[in-house]
């Protein structure tokens, strides 16, 4: 028997389907993902029978968990070669998603974190189900929120990207649509309507969704934006870490016991990618940055040890190095930080 491909392809009534296909692994992707994606897109992008794109995923489980971490991890104890070969292909996909001139529907219906983030923030349309949970949790692996998080976090409503990127926090759909992560909500059961519609009105996925779309409730995060905004708006983590203690409330606190079992660099990491992030002028240049960082990252302690604990022997025991703030320098964080040589660079399909 021939295994099932990991992304199933396939054209009708004018819309280019991609559907993850690796359930047992929550649609995980990997390189070969990636590069299928990356086929089907490109030959797409000017057959003019084709309206519109539509990634959804198969089965009950999740949208697309993340990457395939566990290589990563082991590529990173070597000479990384692997991992960064992945990170490149991901990070074309990435950006040809976000430059691509036809519009693309992205269906995350269920677990979004990581890698699945990559391939849906993109999108032009983004619909959320009651089954949509969004993280970025890099940060409690020794990691970084990275396939494009260094440029769409910065630019949600004030600080509430730093917030999600530093803590990892979950939010269900009312708090995504909302900040507007995603663009529209609806339940489960209305997505094969949408489907259909959208079949018939192949070119204007948005119009489909603006349709049938439905109020998600009550956004429980909005009492807490101008504590957000006030406490995160800090250059450096400890001034975070200080203003959060001041404060004192039950959820400033919360929020502080939270990020003391992050790995200390990897917050100062985020926080400084974020706020670099911020700054740049176009998503291939935060997409460079970020494929550096990635492939010096992953050869840290931090990460090695934070795969060890949360995805390995799942002790969830992590010992960070070094163990605080304190020991994470500014050099440090020059060194990760450094563009690479020319010939090593990271760049979009095509150039």
């Amino acid at each position: 028997m021939t295994p099932e491909p990991e992304v199933l392809i396939r054209v009708a009534s004018g819309v280019g389907h991609l559907t993850l296909n690796r359930p047992k692994a929550l649609h995980a992707l990997n390189r070969a993902m990636c590069e299928a994606m990356i086929e089907a897109l490109l030959a797409w992008r000017t057959d003019d029978a084709i309206k519109s794109v539509l990634i959804d995923h198969a089965g009950e489980r999740g949208f697309c968990a993340g990457g395939d971490i566990r290589m990563i991890a082991e590529s990173g104890a070597g000479d990384a070669s692997e991992a960064k070969a992945f990170f490149d292909t991901e990070y074309k996909l990435n950006h040809l998603l976000f430059d691509y001139p036809k519009p693309v529907t992205a269906l995350v219906d269920g677990i979004v974190m990581g890698g699945g983030v990559g391939i849906s923030e993109p999108a032009d349309v983004r619909i959320a189900t009651e089954r949509t949970i969004y993280a970025m949790p890099e940060t409690g692996i020794g990691l970084f929120p990275d396939v494009g998080g260094g440029w769409f976090l910065p630019r949600l409503p004030g600080q509430t990207g730093v917030w999600l990127a530093l803590t990892g926090a979950r939010l269900k759909a009312a708090d995504t649509v909302f900040l507007g992560i995603h663009t529209h909500y609806l339940p489960s059961d209305a997505l094969e309507a949408f489907r259909a519609i959208l079949a018939a009105d192949p070119a204007h996925p948005i119009d489909v969704a603006d349709g049938l779309e439905t109020d998600a409730g009550e956004p429980p995060i909005e009492p807490h934006l101008p504590a957000i905004e006030r406490l995160f708006a800090f250059d450096t983590v400890e001034q975070i870490f200080a203003a959060l203690e001041a404060d004192g409330s039950h959820w400033a606190l919360a929020q502080l016991a939270t990020l003391k079992t992050k790995s200390p660099q990897s917050l100062k990491v985020t926080l400084r990618q974020l706020r670099t992030g911020a700054a740049l002028e176009s998503f291939a240049d935060n997409m460079a940055m970020e494929y550096a960082l990635g492939g010096r990252v992953i050869r840290t302690h931090d990460f090695q040890e934070g795969v060890r604990a949360v995805i390995v022997d799942k002790d969830n025991a992590p010992k960070w190095s070094p163990a605080d703030l304190s020991g994470v320098t500014e050099a440090a964080l020059d060194t990760l930080f450094a563009p690479l040589p020319d010939d090593e660079d990271w760049a979009p399909l095509g150039r």
